[in-house]
């Protein structure tokens, strides 16, 4: 017999051919009504389960993949991102060694997190979904053998209506027939008629047997397999999300830790930041010192100079006598020349004197130090205190520290103190236009 392909002969094709043939005849006949059909409700309703846990199945696989996807975007942006913070983290900041063991953590979690998913999650939901391409190649088998067995039995029925008809013509011979045919004759018809028959109904039988066998073995295995395979479902989603849970709940927790460590690291560098910052600050706080020592030791023998604005508000108007060293020396005369209280002269100590007198017996809230004017100050802001060069000044504490500017100082008049008991007149000052007594 002539082949037409690798392992298919004509006469295998024409059979396969045929089988369709005949399955096609025979879901039309059924759908006509001619013919009636097998009908399984309850194993519909498996087929039905079936094609929904497969459908929602390869949804789930599909999700998790993407899921998997952004796992793996991540790590790659977090890995970029940690390259970049080792890159920009000089040797000698805080805590270089400790930055550099974070980041190759860091990217060991995100590798193990990725891995653990793959080997546990997604491994699980590809073996599972493995299964059902066959089992929906066997439901088709099962649907095509079905229409077999139908195609058989209407068939055979079919040849069983036959054969009584044949019996009763065989029984009673046409009148023609015996006429024109001798009596040994008639015998072999009939004979040659029944054998026909009998082989034909023999055939069809066979083949019903056949097909009942295969659609029945069919059915029968389909039957076990998908209610198990439907309430199989329930472990799998249970297996997969409980993993995926268990590792996210691992790997957040670990990041938590590595995220600690690395806010730790950054605090202390802030805090090296700072304590270079405040040494510096203090450094140039000594070398301010030891100038304003200097300029103090040559005040009595040069005018002093004209004291810099303060950086945070507006320049001070600068206002020194014509002749700063004349006006220094009265003021020192004045203050060595106040007559003594205890006296009964009728004399009223001046200003300056009960100032100095008084402060020593009672000072107001938050005295720090007293100064002495060196340059008339005429206040620009209500907040600011006016000062004449001689004014003697009771520094205080400012209520908020945070308000006080570089530069400046906060003070009440003594002359304003000892008359009045209260500091309802103070006011700031610029720190450059007095000097410490």
């Amino acid at each position: 017999m002539a082949e037409t392909g690798k392992g298919v002969t004509a006469g295998k094709l024409a059979i396969n051919v045929q089988k369709r043939l005949t399955r096609a005849q025979e879901k039309v006949l059924q759908k006509l009504g001619k013919a009636d059909e097998t009908r399984d409700v309850a194993f519909e309703e498996m087929v039905s389960n079936f094609n929904k846990q497969m459908n929602e199945g390869t949804k789930l696989q599909k999700d998790l993949k993407a899921y998997l996807t952004a796992v793996k975007t991540m790590h790659e942006a977090s890995r970029r991102l940690q390259d970049c913070l080792a890159d920009m983290y000089e040797p000698e900041w805080f805590g270089k060694e400790e930055m550099d063991a974070l980041a190759e953590d860091t990217d060991t979690l995100w590798l193990d997190y990725h891995q653990n998913l793959t080997d546990k999650s997604v491994t699980c939901m590809d073996t599972y979904l493995t299964q059902f391409p066959d089992i929906k190649a066997r439901i088709a088998k099962r649907d095509r053998k079905m229409v077999d067995f139908d195609s058989a039995r209407h068939h055979f029925a079919s040849l069983q209506k036959g054969k009584k008809k044949d019996e009763a013509k065989i029984a009673k011979p046409a009148a023609l027939l015996e006429m024109a045919t001798p009596s040994w004759a008639q015998g072999l018809i009939s004979a040659h008629q029944v054998a026909q028959t009998n082989l034909s109904y023999n055939q069809a039988e066979e083949e019903l047997g056949r097909a009942q066998k295969i659609f029945e073995e069919l059915n029968v295995e389909l039957q076990d397999e998908l209610p198990a395979l439907w309430d199989n479902r329930v472990a799998i989603y249970v297996n997969t999300f409980q993993g995926l849970a268990g590792h996210q709940e691992r790997f957040h927790r670990e990041m938590s830790k590595l995220s600690q460590n690395l806010n730790d690291i950054m605090t202390k560098l802030e805090e090296q930041r700072l304590q270079k910052k405040d040494g510096t600050a203090a450094a140039k706080t000594e070398e301010g010192a030891k100038s304003e020592e200097a300029n103090h030791s040559e005040s009595a023998s040069s005018p002093p100079k004209k004291p810099g604005p303060p950086p945070s508000r507006p320049p001070p108007r600068l206002t020194p006598s014509p002749d700063l060293r004349q006006q220094h020396v009265d003021v020192c005369e004045d203050e060595t020349s106040v007559p003594d209280t205890n006296t009964d002269s009728d004399t009223t100590a001046t200003p300056q004197s009960a100032v100095t007198n008084g402060s020593d017996g009672e000072l107001p809230p938050g005295f720090l130090y007293k100064v002495k004017a060196i340059h008339d100050y005429a206040a620009t802001d209500g907040d600011e205190l006016e000062l004449k060069m001689g004014d003697m000044v009771l520094a205080l504490a400012f209520d908020n520290p945070d308000e006080q500017d570089d530069g400046w100082l906060m003070g009440v008049k003594e002359s304003h103190w000892v008359q009045n008991k209260d500091i309802s007149a103070k006011g700031v000052f610029p720190e450059n236009f007095t000097q410490k007594v």
